[in-house]
């Protein structure tokens, strides 16, 4: 509690404390000896894993899509670690397949599905996008479960230039071919072009192939941009697609980003009343799913994951909304947003600050220019000089004060990203993000 709770989100402590790979080995003794050691070395052991880790929780990490730290949650984390139940049946996990479908109920209401729906907790959003294309597949090649691959058309999904990375590796994983995802340009602000969405799924038909699917984006990694989803949806309709995200199929949501849930707290969602995922995943086991049960085995929700261990997910975040309410989860993203905007209005009064374009959402881009190069009339030349983010952000973790991501993007430099998710960072946070960066760059 000391070392990861209250020292790790103090702001006047440090976000990391640097090491090279090699010099944290020696200093952690990672060898496995045949003998034990003894309770004194193993709490220094758990002293230096704490030490030497980076605090997430701190108001000054900002180097991911998630960030700070929610007691109502680390305390749902606590309990699930220490009762260690797994998620498949009723009679093992009974209050933790409650709170879930209680927490899914929730979420499909606050979707806007008012005919209802299916869901699951899943291991990462990512493990949510390959659900949402294998449901997709089955939704249009039933068969394609017994039969296998053997017995489909060639299948074309697709997504835009800007999606996560999680599709392409879903297409490959799930047998339908990275050549298969047809990749949507995007426009400056990294929406998809519902124009060319539909040019792809005509190309797609000309081939002879059966395009079965979109993934749409609702906020990208790196820019923070949504997909126009109304004119992706009626371009779905038009050809009988499958649309991820949108509240025409199916939808990931991952409470442990914004809303603080903590890793991981991932969800699928489907639009559908007819156990589709239960049809689309169940292997029906019969030495945990037996249907003679002295209960109703409905809740036996197992078989519609691809897992079959599965950790209570959801209670963490049943917990802390149950704590706060709906109400406070709203006020968290109102925050987060603001905070979003004062930095954006910030960066635009600082000399040797530029945004990269205006942020939608809490994804803030953005260049330092040091006074090096302030001078200099933009072209190649400054462009090419302009590639300092990587020296800062090497200064900023060997000095520990905070962290921020950075990428170049398309025919763009390196940039800022940073990223406003913790309710805990403050207006004072966003001005010392940018006092530091000046800082550790101004002598490049």
């Amino acid at each position: 509690m000391e070392e990861a709770v209250w020292k790790a989100t103090d702001v006047k402590e440090k976000v990391c404390e640097w090491r090279s790979p090699e010099q944290l080995k020696d200093l952690l003794d990672l060898e496995l000896r045949e003998g034990g050691e003894a309770h004194p070395q193993i709490l220094q052991r758990c002293r230096d894993a704490i030490r030497y880790s980076v605090k997430t929780g701190h108001p000054r990490f900002f180097n991911q899509l998630y960030a700070g730290m929610d007691p109502y949650s680390l305390v749902g984390r606590f309990i699930t670690e220490a009762i260690n139940p797994s998620l498949y049946t009723y009679e093992v996990a009974p209050v933790f397949l409650l709170t879930e479908e209680a927490v899914l109920q929730k979420m499909i209401e606050i979707i806007g599905w008012q005919e209802g729906g299916d869901g699951i907790f899943s291991p990462g959003g990512s493990v949510s996008n390959m659900y949402a294309v294998n449901v997709a597949r089955y939704h249009h090649c039933p068969d394609v479960k017994v039969l296998g691959l053997s017995a489909l058309p060639r299948l074309v999904m697709f997504t835009s230039q800007e999606c996560h990375y999680s599709v392409a590796k879903a297409a490959a994983f799930l047998g339908i071919g990275t050549n298969n995802v047809y990749v949507i340009p995007s426009d400056k602000r990294g929406k998809m072009i519902p124009a060319e969405f539909e040019k792809q799924v005509q190309r797609a038909k000309d081939e002879g192939a059966l395009p079965f699917m979109v993934n749409a984006t609702a906020g990208t990694t790196v820019l923070g941009a949504f997909d126009p989803l109304e004119e992706i949806a009626d371009i779905c309709e038009r050809h009988n697609l499958w649309m991820h995200v949108d509240v025409t199929n199916s939808v990931a949501w991952n409470p442990h980003k914004m809303l603080m849930a903590g890793l991981q707290c991932c969800a699928f969602m489907v639009r559908d009343k007819t156990n589709l995922l239960q049809r689309c995943h169940s292997a029906q086991a019969s030495y945990l799913f037996q249907q003679d049960k002295f209960y109703d085995v409905s809740y036996d929700t197992g078989d519609k994951s691809i897992q079959c261990s599965r950790k209570p997910d959801a209670f963490k975040f049943w917990l802390m909304w149950k704590a706060i309410g709906t109400k406070g989860l709203e006020e968290r993203v109102d925050r987060a947003l603001a905070m979003a905007r004062y930095l954006a209005e910030e960066i635009k009064k600082r000399d040797g600050f530029r945004l990269v374009m205006e942020p939608e959402y809490t994804n803030v881009c953005f260049w330092y220019i040091p006074p090096s190069l302030r001078d200099m009339a933009d072209g190649p030349e400054f462009w090419r000089n302009v590639h300092v983010a990587p020296v800062v952000k090497e200064r900023m973790m060997k000095k520990g004060s905070m962290m921020v991501g950075y990428q170049p993007h398309g025919d763009k430099a390196n940039f800022f990203r940073q990223i406003i998710i913790s309710p805990q960072v403050s207006r004072e946070d966003m001005d010392f993000l940018l006092d530091q960066i000046h800082s550790l760059g101004m002598d490049l």
